[in-house]
C-alpha cells in the first residue's frame, strides 16, 4: 500500500494546529457574575466564630470555630434546610456551578 501523499499529510496537520486557535476565542461578555461566587459572611458569636456561605442567597454551608476544639463543618446537603456535621474538611466537596435552573 502506499503512503498518503506529502500534501494530504501537510492538511491534515494544518488543520489540526488551527483546531486550538479556533477553540479560544473569547465570548463577548468575559466578566464573571457575581452568582458565580460564593457570599462568604463571617458573625462572631460569643467565643464561638461562624462563617457563612451562600450560593445566589441560599445558605449551603456554615464553618463552626469554637474557642476550644477544633472547627467543623455543618452542610445542607439536600437544600432543605437539613444541616448535617461534617468534621473532615478535606473531604468536602461543594458544588460551584449550577446545571439546571427552573
Amino acid at each position: 500500500m502506499r503512503p498518503p501523499p506529502f500534501a494530504a499529510i501537510a492538511f491534515c496537520a494544518g488543520l489540526l494546529a488551527a483546531a486550538p486557535l479556533a477553540a479560544q476565542e473569547e465570548p463577548e461578555n468575559t466578566e464573571p457574575l457575581d452568582e458565580e461566587f460564593p457570599e462568604v459572611t463571617i458573625v462572631k458569636r460569643g467565643d464561638d466564630t461562624f462563617t457563612e456561605f451562600r450560593l445566589r442567597g441560599k445558605l449551603y454551608l456554615v464553618k463552626v470555630e469554637p474557642l476550644r476544639g477544633p472547627a467543623y463543618y455543618l452542610i445542607d446537603r439536600d437544600g432543605k434546610g437539613q444541616w448535617v456535621r461534617n468534621d473532615n474538611a478535606h473531604k468536602l466537596a461543594v458544588p460551584t456551578w449550577v446545571l439546571t435552573s427552573w
